[in-house]
């Protein structure tokens, strides 16, 4: 078996920390983020600003998503995400999703509110999947690939109540331990006015997943006149039927 140290793997192999990031890979990764991010077709222009790289290192990098079907460019040649992205997106916790899609329908319609699955993803909560209700006309939209911090919002207590505080404190990356969560342990669920966006109340519960980080099932809202409680009781209920079947 091979020598090691501290500086070096295998037969003085680098390893996987010590392994340089690729930069090309790393624009090409941050072009698809600032494509998804946009709220409508960016030009060559745009997006060569964005990313902060001379225009031919921007069309190279176009040239490859294009190939792969994860951007498109419209009549105009302003670029967006294409169809390759849902494929990816398809199989990102796979499981989670199969096992969450009939929960938000049913969610989404019995409430009336857009009901997404919040995932953990090192310093925020990113929005996995989402559904809108289908009979209300003015339905908040909460997209995919969104995101905030895991310390603020509904979402973000409610994944932080999977596990005690000082557990937190090994694995949370240095995000604060809320106060709530210990609230949300005892509940169910966990609730949220004014914090991610001004104005929106969320309430999201838990989902704990076997091998895997937990996430959390939830709502968004206007209204405050809505019975917390209520709507909570039954994200908590979608819980536990979505962790039966993860199990």
């Amino acid at each position: 078996m091979g020598r090691m140290n501290p500086r070096s793997g295998v037969n003085g192999q680098p390893t996987a920390t010590q392994v340089p990031p690729s930069q090309t890979l790393s624009r090409g990764i941050r072009a698809l983020e600032i494509l998804a991010a946009a709220d409508r077709p960016l030009s060559i222009g745009e997006l060569t600003e964005a990313l902060g790289v001379h225009r031919s290192v921007a069309y190279r990098i176009l040239r490859t998503l294009e190939d792969h079907s994860l951007v498109v460019r419209d009549d105009s040649g302003r670029v967006q995400p294409g169809p390759g992205l849902s494929v990816l997106a398809s199989g990102v916790s796979r499981n989670l999703q199969t096992a969450a899609l009939p929960e938000l329908t049913q969610l989404a319609n019995t409430l009336h509110m857009t009901a997404f699955i919040a995932v953990w993803d090192h310093q925020e909560c990113v929005t996995l999947v989402t559904v809108e209700p289908r009979h209300t006309g003015a339905a908040l939209a909460q997209h995919p690939g969104s995101r905030h911090p895991v310390s603020t919002g509904a979402p973000g207590i409610a994944i932080q109540s999977t596990m005690t505080e000082e557990r937190w404190q090994q694995v949370g990356a240095g995000n604060p331990y809320r106060p709530e969560a210990h609230e949300a342990r005892r509940i169910g669920y966990a609730t949220s006015h004014d914090e991610v966006v001004a104005g929106l109340s969320s309430i999201a519960a838990p989902i704990k997943v076997p091998g895997g980080r937990p996430a959390a099932i939830a709502v968004v809202y206007i209204r405050l006149d809505q019975d917390a409680d209520e709507v909570g009781q039954a994200l908590a209920a979608s819980a536990a039927r979505i962790e039966s079947q993860l199990a």
